[in-house]
């Protein structure tokens, strides 16, 4: 069994302590059996200690065993249990230091203190331990950082996102572990100063809400908070404009994470309360997963705009090219029913592989979009117009130099609905990036496109010259040469469209 090595169930603290005394040769089973805990004080955030009592197997006293933080310890003991047993006075400073310099490495640090009391004492209350406790060490922990925080930390800063600390460590612990994964303003530029780093939850009281929402658009690094205070920091950040999204494991975490925008529970380590205040459980409790959650939520989303951007246009060409037809009491270039062919076919063969295409390279690089601000912006309206209005130009004038030069009504509506087509084909190439160039972004990067793409073409020559679709749909196949004005069209309007966006990126917008 002990090739199998030890895991840890429950709370990462009790467990670390558990492995130290096994370390040292403690079985803490065995202690557990010979010193039976008779009542216990469970650990809460405000006090930041907990203690027990347990019974002395020479029955002549009970003993309190006690761990807190520092500033608790500090409160409370009054004497030092030296190295050979003798009880010697608490020497705060040297306390003081020793934590410092374990918290500097990012060490967790917890005070441990005991206290003997008379045998008949059967229960266990706060004032017992609020004074004359025997301080008898510290006891360091260190948790290191994931290699993959470090990235993500970085892409965060990247994005224009902003990442804080909000901890119940002492705050030179907490600025360590800042400093480790690039939180802390100390690990970007080293000569900061050491104050604008990080405030403690006892600075933070004294704080007024407009004073707070200030300091916590400065401050990265947030130690020994309660409760209450990392739910004024979400509130504060909120006050302020920011969309908040909180991580949390524990039942007091709770009510942070309800209010943030966004509640992530741990999945692992996260109690059911802090699970169920949530928006979100992460399954591995991994920060790094939230990172990749946020690039892929914006590759979603510009899919999304790509797709409507391509589909669009077609449907402003379509209504114009009727108006217009309407208007200049000519015949319908388009029918109804292959209006419906339209749509169909080219939302699901072309619109949907738009859903499969690769996030951009540098959709990491970018600012957070402002929620305010619509999908369709003034420049994708104008986007959506430009084309709307090539593909009427082209449709229409085609049908209309057609019917004068004798085509059958027949030929030259098939004639037009391939023009809408194939126009939206060259115009989707466009559309897999709203920026850059499709050579710039990759000709093969998306596989199904082009799949989707060649299963439109074949249709289109179904609908053209199949007999069977041609009863359907009212269509009649029309000369080869004929092809010149579907592909001339669709050329020009990629070409136009591309120097559109070259335009934008020489001017910046």
């Amino acid at each position: 069994l002990e090739n199998w090595g030890w895991n840890i169930y429950g709370d990462p603290t009790e467990g670390a302590l558990l492995v130290v005394a096994k370390k040292n040769g403690v079985d803490p089973d065995t202690l557990k059996k010979e010193w039976r805990q008779i009542d216990a004080i469970p650990f809460e955030s405000q006090h930041a200690y907990m203690a027990t009592l347990c019974k002395d197997p020479a029955e002549s006293e009970n003993l309190i065993a006690w761990k807190g933080s520092i500033e608790s310890a500090i409160k409370r003991c009054r004497f030092t249990m030296s190295a050979n047993g003798r009880l010697e006075p608490f020497d705060e400073e040297s306390l003081n230091l020793k934590s410092a310099a374990m918290g500097k490495v990012g060490m967790r640090v917890l005070a441990l203190a005991s206290k003997r009391v008379d045998s008949s004492k059967q229960h266990l209350d706060r004032p017992d331990v609020d004074s004359d406790m025997v301080f008898l060490g510290l006891q360091g922990m260190i948790d290191p950082p994931r290699p993959e925080v470090v990235d993500a930390i970085h892409q965060c800063q990247t994005a224009g996102l902003t990442v804080k600390m909000i901890t119940g460590d002492h705050m030179i612990t907490a600025e360590a572990i800042a400093i480790q994964i690039g939180i802390s303003k100390a690990a970007i530029s080293p000569s900061a100063e050491r104050e604008s780093m990080a405030i403690n939850g006892t600075q933070l009281t004294l704080l007024s809400e407009q004073e707070l929402i200030k300091v916590v658009k400065d401050k990265h690094v947030f130690a020994r908070t309660s409760p209450e205070q990392k739910l004024r920091l979400v509130e504060a950040l909120q006050a302020d404009g920011q969309i908040v999204a909180m991580t949390g494991d524990g039942v007091n975490d709770a009510p942070a994470l309800k209010r943030a925008d966004i509640g992530i529970a741990m999945g692992i380590r996260g109690t059911e309360v802090s699970k169920e205040a949530s928006d979100i459980i992460l399954a591995d409790d991994n920060f790094a997963s939230i990172v990749a959650a946020v690039q892929e939520g914006r590759g979603v989303f510009r899919n999304l705009v790509k797709f409507i951007t391509l589909t669009l246009p077609t449907n402003v060409a379509e209504a114009l090219v009727i108006l217009a037809a309407v208007g200049l009491g000519t015949a319908l270039p388009v029918l109804p029913v292959q209006i419906l062919w339209i749509n169909m076919s080219t939302s699901i063969l072309l619109g949907m592989m738009l859903a499969f295409e690769p996030k951009d390279r540098d959709i990491m690089k970018r600012p957070p979009r402002d929620p305010k601000i619509p999908i369709l912006t003034k420049e994708l309206l104008i986007r959506i117009a430009f084309v709307g209005t090539l593909l009427l130009l082209g449709t229409y004038g085609v049908f209309l130099f057609e019917i004068q030069s004798g085509m059958e009504i027949a030929m030259a509506q098939t004639l037009a609905v391939n023009i809408l087509v194939f126009g939206e084909i060259f115009y989707l190439f466009t559309c897999r990036s709203l920026s850059q160039s499709m050579f710039r972004i990759g000709f093969f990067s998306n596989k199904r496109l082009l799949f989707g793409v060649g299963a439109m073409i074949t249709l289109q020559f179904a609908f053209t010259y199949l007999p069977l679709v041609q009863a359907l749909f009212h269509t009649n196949g029309f000369p080869a040469v004929k092809w010149l004005w579907v592909i001339g069209i669709g050329i020009i309007i990629y070409c136009l469209v591309e120097i559109e966006k070259g335009i934008r990126r020489r001017f910046g917008n």
